[in-house]
């Protein structure tokens, strides 16, 4: 199955930056399933996903600015989660979207989170990857050594090397996930060498020295139903953290995935099934209820 893909423009005081996404579907389906990525990715990340949901669902993946399809913003300092949801809200505008499930990884989990968070929310549930509400400093400057890194590669083999070091802890499952992870995370050059799909200056924030994110206040105010996901090997979403999300807020359901860190690439059948099932889980709910009042 291949992706329909689109964009739209989004202009503010800094300009116009164009914005894309990936839909996989029917697009004619109630059940929308929006996708965002962390901090260095894009929403080919999704793919395997997507094609197992789009027979339940309409799932739609989403490129944040400075990232994959989207265009780079002329501000570099407007790289930051209120320009994101600020994106997202243009999205959901674009789209026609009242309501939807949502998966985030990472970056793309706290944009989640912060959307569920609000009074009149469009994310009915919410699955958070290997994020939560906080996240060790030490794990941000781990993360930061790379970021805006701009490194060229000769050729599509030397970047596939460079992925399979830098995204190791994700347990990429075989070696065709690799070849597109690697075909969507390399842009080829005007001069033949190939690039990383985003823009540098993503890393602009980071520093040596990242302080602690502690993010409860939001955490505490979303209502939906949530699914947390976590690697076993994480330092981004400590254990301690995740187990305090199944009593706050919401109350998630936890589940961990073995042999994997920061962040389960949600590509191996078992993952794909966890969510699948959970979000179906809710589905089958509402048509018996559906089925009992109309009886």
């Amino acid at each position: 199955m291949r992706p329909s893909a689109g964009s739209f423009p989004f202009t503010d005081h800094n300009g116009t930056v164009w914005l894309a996404f990936q839909d996989f579907g029917d697009r004619s389906r109630d059940r929308v399933v929006v996708c965002v990525h962390g901090l260095t990715r894009n929403g080919r990340d999704f793919d395997r996903l997507a094609i197992a949901m789009a027979k339940d669902y309409r799932v739609v993946e989403v490129d944040v600015a400075g990232r994959g399809r989207s265009g780079w913003l002329a501000d570099k300092s407007e790289y930051n989660y209120a320009t994101y949801l600020k994106h997202m809200d243009a999205f959901f505008q674009y789209r026609g979207l009242e309501e939807c499930d949502f998966i985030g990884t990472s970056m793309g989990g706290l944009i989640g989170m912060m959307l569920a968070a609000r009074e009149e929310s469009p994310i009915r549930r919410l699955i958070l990857n290997d994020v939560g509400p906080v996240i060790p400093g030490a794990a941000l400057s781990r993360i930061g050594v790379r970021v805006g890194e701009d490194p060229r590669f000769k050729n599509l083999q030397e970047a596939a090397e460079y992925f399979k070091e830098v995204y190791a802890d994700f347990g990429i499952p075989d070696d065709l996930a690799w070849s597109d992870l690697t075909l969507h995370s390399a842009i080829r050059q005007e001069n033949g060498t190939y690039a990383l799909h985003y823009d540098p200056a993503i890393g602009d924030v980071f520093t040596e020295d990242m302080a602690d994110v502690k993010l409860w206040d939001v955490w505490d105010n979303v209502r939906c139903p949530t699914l947390v996901l976590r690697g076993e090997h994480s330092d981004v979403l400590t254990r301690e953290t995740a187990q305090r999300m199944t009593r706050s807020g919401p109350r998630a359901e936890l589940v961990e995935f073995p042999g994997v860190g920061h962040a389960p690439s949600l590509m191996t059948e078992e993952q794909i099934k966890v969510i699948h099932d959970w979000l179906r889980s809710f589905d089958e709910d509402e048509e018996e209820d559906a089925v009992a009042d109309a009886g």
